[in-house]
Parts: C-alpha cells; structure tokens; sequence
C-alpha cells in the first residue's frame, strides 16, 4: 500500500488489486456489535469519554430509519449480531469503565402489520389510539394508547428488561415531546407560556407514563440514568416523581446540536454571540442538561455532519 500526500487531502492508492477489492467488499457493511466492542470502544475511552449512548438496539425493520420504527421491543437488532454479542459489547464497556446508556423508543412503534405491533389481533386498537390519533403523519408510525392497563405494563416490563437482562445503566427516551402533546410538538412555536404546556392538548396520559417508568427506572436501579428528548420546556420534566415532577435526570438539549449546524452555514463574521449565548443557556434553573455537538436528525432531515461541513469538498472520503 502507498499513501500520496497532496496540499489539501490524502488518498490511498493501492497498488496490490486484491487489498483494492478486499476493502470494496466491506464498503457498504453494516457494522456489528463486535466491531463496536473491539474497535470503537477502546478508542472512546482513550479519548476520554466516560458515557456512550447506543442507538438502533430494538429490532426494526428499515435500516434508514436509525432504529426508530420498532418492531419488536424485546429483541435487540439482528442486523447488528446475536443478544449474545451485545452483552459481550456491554461487557467490555463496563471493563473499561465506561456507562452505557440505550437509545428506547417508547414513543411511537412501526407501521408494519406483518412483524410488528400494528394489527396484532386484528384492530387497530390494542396498543394505540384507533384512527387518526393513533397515527404520525410525519413518521408513518402508530401512536401508544398510554391510558390502557396492557400498554403501561408491556412497555414498563420493557424498560425494565433492558436494564435486568442486558445491564444498560439508563435510558435516552426519544420522541418524549411527540407523546406529551396530542399536536405532537409540531408546528408549535412554545414561548414558555404555563398554558402552552398544561391544557387540552396536553396528553396526561402519556405524561403518567413517563412518570411512572421514571418512578420504575429510580426505584429498582437507584444509580440508572433517564435521560428525555423535549424540545418544548415542559415544566417539572427534571423534577423527581416525589416531588411532582416527570423525573427524569437530564433534559436533552436539542437545540444546541441545531444552532452549531446552523452556524457553520454562515460565515464566521456573521455569527451573533448573543444568539448562541441564549441557545446555550435557555433552559430552566437548575435543569441538568445534555447537549451534542451533532445528532443523527440531521442525517435524518437531509443536511450533513459537522466533519462535511467543515470540510467539505476539499476531502475526498470514503472510497478507497
């Protein structure tokens, strides 16, 4: 193999036709439990990280989805290896002393009849909302009925089983804006007006719920860490169930990652630092936060990593 240094990128040029090809052949492989265990984890302690948060884990059936249209709660993808495999990843985080946290999706469920949720004794009511309210328009997903007995208990046990049976350390719940309101958060501008949270459109359901798989989550492994995706400010979301409140431990800062891609869209000189301050430290008193640099949504809404931004075209990446 020989490496050609230009002023402005590198490229691998290979001069054996057979390491060309052996490298084509993984080019479009999708990476596995293992993989991540040997070569992704050791290289994310050494860089100093103390936490990974794992995406895809329930098993679903469009791979373009990141693991958001779940098919099956209680199974860890196939795609990515056996349950096995994923216990030995686990494993060896731990041994590097790292926390491991799962991406859940507890929020919506996929659309499909034939392995999925949806239609499983024949109506479309047995673990959501009959007819329009029961469906996403924009994720083609159908909505949890959080006020059924069956539903609370499939999904508690569910929460449940991941931390018992595979030792996850907590949770990053997804979508948690779209399951406390009935307008789902979209198309909804929330100014931090008490109406704009507590009232009709509010799902009190869904927000028992979260409630209770907080109180759950807490109250049999007191050191696990819940963390939810809002992007509206609800009031009470880091408050502990005790209390009042929803209980989760950290508010997920979504903005941030948004106002950072939003930037690099401008030029340097054009970046008000009143604005970024405000995005920084817009949010309530004492709330404990997480926030990302970059997220999977922006891959989802069709823009680009901040690597490719910052790069661009003067890199060539990707084919060998």
């Amino acid at each position: 193999m020989k490496f050609d240094l230009y002023p402005s990128f590198y490229t691998a040029k290979f001069e054996d036709l057979a390491i060309q090809k052996y490298y084509q052949k993984f080019e479009s492989m999708i990476n596995t439990y293992a993989n991540f265990r040997d070569d992704v984890l050791p290289r994310i302690k050494k860089l100093g990280y103390n936490t990974v948060q794992i995406m895809a884990i329930q098993e679903h059936s469009y791979y373009a989805s990141f693991g958001y249209h779940v098919t099956n709660f209680f199974a860890p993808s196939s795609r990515c290896g056996t349950p096995d495999d994923l216990k030995s990843m686990i494993d060896k985080a731990h041994e590097l002393g790292l926390v491991v946290l799962m991406d859940i999706v507890h929020s919506h469920s996929s659309n499909n009849t034939l392995d999925g949720l949806n239609m499983f004794d024949g109506t479309d009511s047995q673990y959501f909302h009959s007819g329009e309210r029961g469906y996403h328009w924009m994720w083609d997903s159908r909505l949890f009925n959080y006020g059924h007995w069956e539903v609370l208990r499939y999904l508690l046990s569910n929460a449940r089983w991941w931390l018992d049976e595979y030792k996850f350390e907590g949770f990053r719940f997804d979508g948690v804006t779209s399951m406390m309101y009935t307008h789902h958060g979209l198309q909804v501008a929330f100014t931090g007006n008490y109406n704009e949270y507590f009232g009709l459109t509010t799902d009190v359901d869904a927000v028992v719920y979260l409630m209770l798989v907080n109180d759950l989550i807490h109250g049999l492994f007191p050191e696990a860490i819940s963390i939810g995706e809002d992007v509206s400010g609800m009031p009470t979301f880091c408050i502990p169930v005790q209390d009042g409140g929803v209980g989760f431990d950290y508010h997920l800062h979504m903005a941030v990652a948004d106002k950072w891609i939003e930037l690099l869209k401008l030029r340097d000189e054009d970046w008000k630092m009143g604005d970024i301050t405000h995005t920084l430290t817009n949010r309530r008193w004492s709330e404990k936060c997480v926030c990302y640099a970059e997220s999977h949504d922006q891959a989802l809404v069709g823009d680009k990593a901040i690597a490719f931004w910052l790069m661009d075209k003067v890199t060539i990446m990707g084919k060998l």
